[in-house]
């Protein structure tokens, strides 16, 4: 049995071709390579889709956190909220500011960090919180906004995706997001950006990816090496050419996973009503996840566990952990599984990963 990709980018480049081999040569032709004319091109292509006033690319989603933090001058003494449930990036950015993270836990339903949960974490030395859009999803930004402390939307899984009819990286004092590959939109490599309607901030977080210079070899503050290269920006511009496509193939695949998944003894995500999901991964949860798994890779399924330790019980970040159980984080990393998904998921590959998924439950539970 061919084996299904968890991840299709052999097929999303075979459409894209063209636009992104004509995006490269152009680079390889005026040579710029950093700083060159697609970096510009494509921050003005996100900040107008995104809908605030500046867009800064950057070396990577973890650069795009840590630059934000920086620009907000977050530091020793400072604590950073954050989800316990994610991936290590968002809190591993707030111990290199020399801050403290402060993990809270999650929605039981969506598996995104908890607006009440963040609320009765706030103290004196808060200076920040940072959301994350697990999944696709965006958190509750509505209710974190309002709770008056400046946040950052870490929405490396969730660009594209919407909260009360205004895009995913433009909720917040910053947004962030990644281009890494798997990403909804990614590059070839590593890259991210960061956005906001903040003359100010932004200006900040333009000389921190340079080193600090607000001007060649004048260092107005302490920066970073956290420039996106010009060939990564020019991929990404090749692929907002059918972004908006892969965006509506990427719900109507969730869609029908749903739909499909609905009779199944597994827990689906809840996707509020004024808000919608981008699927970067669709994940659902399970018991005995360990036997699922062995059964849909040996069906020929790939499958990955989206994240499968919360942060506060991880080596690294031990030191951090809250005095009480966060029990909802640690229920979902003992059962989150994610399954193959992509924009160009056929209905028949996702008809077999639904059916092998079927026969694995009734053989594990």
């Amino acid at each position: 049995m061919n084996k299904l990709p968890f991840i299709d980018l052999q097929s999303q480049y075979a459409a894209l071709r063209e636009p992104i081999n004509a995006r490269i040569q152009r680079v390889l032709d005026h040579g710029q390579y950093i700083m060159g004319p697609e970096v510009a091109e494509l921050e003005a292509a996100l900040a107008t889709r995104v809908g605030v006033p500046h867009c800064i690319t950057v070396a990577s989603g973890t650069e795009a956190l840590l630059i934000a933090l920086m620009a907000l001058g977050v530091g020793p003494g400072d604590e950073v909220i954050v989800p316990a449930f994610t991936f290590a990036a968002t809190a591993e950015v707030v111990v290199l500011a020399g801050a403290t993270p402060v993990f809270v836990d999650i929605e039981p339903d969506t598996c995104n960090v908890s607006a009440a949960a963040i609320a009765a974490a706030i103290t004196p030395r808060t200076k920040a919180i940072m959301p994350v859009g697990l999944y696709g999803q965006v958190a509750d930004m509505a209710a974190i906004n309002a709770l008056g402390l400046p946040v950052i939307e870490d929405a490396a899984q969730s660009f594209g995706a919407t909260y009360q009819g205004q895009p995913s990286c433009g909720l917040s004092t910053f947004g962030a997001t990644s281009f890494f590959p798997s990403k909804p939109l990614g590059c070839y490599g590593d890259g991210g950006a960061l956005f906001t309607a903040d003359a100010a901030l932004a200006q900040a977080a333009r000389e921190i990816r340079v080193h600090g210079q607000s001007r060649r070899y004048v260092h107005t503050r302490v920066g970073v090496g956290g420039r996106m290269d010009t060939l990564q920006c020019a991929i990404v511009l090749g692929k907002l050419t059918r972004f908006d496509w892969e965006l509506a193939r990427r719900r109507a695949v969730g869609a029908r996973y749903h739909a499909l998944l609905a009779e199944l003894p597994l827990a689906r995500l809840t996707v509020r009503p004024d808000r919608d999901c981008v699927w970067a991964q669709y994940t659902v949860q399970v018991a005995h996840r360990e036997a699922v798994q062995q059964a849909l890779t040996a069906a020929g399924i790939p499958t990955a566990i989206h994240y499968p330790l919360p942060l506060h019980q991880q080596p690294a970040y031990a030191r951090w952990a809250p005095a009480t159980s966060l029990p909802h984080s640690e229920r979902a990393a003992a059962r989150v599984l994610s399954l193959p998904m992509s924009a160009d998921l056929s209905e028949a590959q996702q008809d077999t990963v639904v059916a092998a998924l079927r026969q694995a439950l009734a053989t594990t539970t």
